[in-house]
């Protein structure tokens, strides 16, 4: 007996030894895990996020198109009322499981900045629906149409946690020729 009380002091930190190896190991995974899931669920996001962008941007396309017909727009393709049907028809069954996705995943601010940027878009077809033609209104609605998308933009950025991005924002003109243009 007396030996093995001179071993129990290696035998309890063999034990203590295991169990300590035991949990630092299952600590570690579960740790693992979760850091794992919850970048799956960022990518479902971001992907969720890039969806409905895509599917709104159809939209906001095609009132450029229609805008360019009636005469508010610079477009270079305009597209008639008539023949936009079927698109913004199309756009539209697109956005809603779109929209139900967003709502499902997206985090509250990246939600309520995405349905200020639709509803823009919708004021936006509606303009159009009244064969207005008023330049002047449409390029303010297209400014603010801007500014949603924008805000919608950095409320996922914020909602990732990605850097700021580019505002999206830049002129279609041709820059002037100089010593500096390649």
């Amino acid at each position: 007996m007396p030996e093995f009380i001179q071993q129990l002091p290696a035998l309890l930190g063999v034990i203590i030894g295991a169990l300590g190896s035991y949990v630092a190991i299952t600590r570690g995974d579960r740790i693992r895990f979760r850091r794992e899931q919850a970048a799956r669920w960022e990518e479902r996001r971001l992907a969720v996020y890039t969806e409905y962008a895509r599917v709104l941007k159809l939209t906001v396309s095609l009132t450029y198109r229609v805008a360019a017909h009636l005469g508010n727009d610079p477009h270079p393709h305009p597209l008639s009322p008539e023949e936009a049907v079927p698109h913004f028809t199309h756009a539209a069954e697109a956005r809603d499981p779109a929209g139900e996705s967003l709502l499902m995943l997206g985090s509250p601010e990246v939600v309520d900045a995405a349905r200020d940027w639709v509803l823009l878009v919708i004021r936006m077809e509606r303009f159009l629906r009244e064969d207005t033609h008023d330049p002047e209104a449409w390029a303010t609605l297209l400014e603010r149409q801007r500014t949603a998308r924008g805000a919608y933009y950095a409320a996922v950025r914020r909602d990732l946690a990605l850097p700021p991005g580019h505002p999206g924002q830049w002129s279609v003109t041709a820059p002037p020729a100089g010593p500096h243009t390649r």
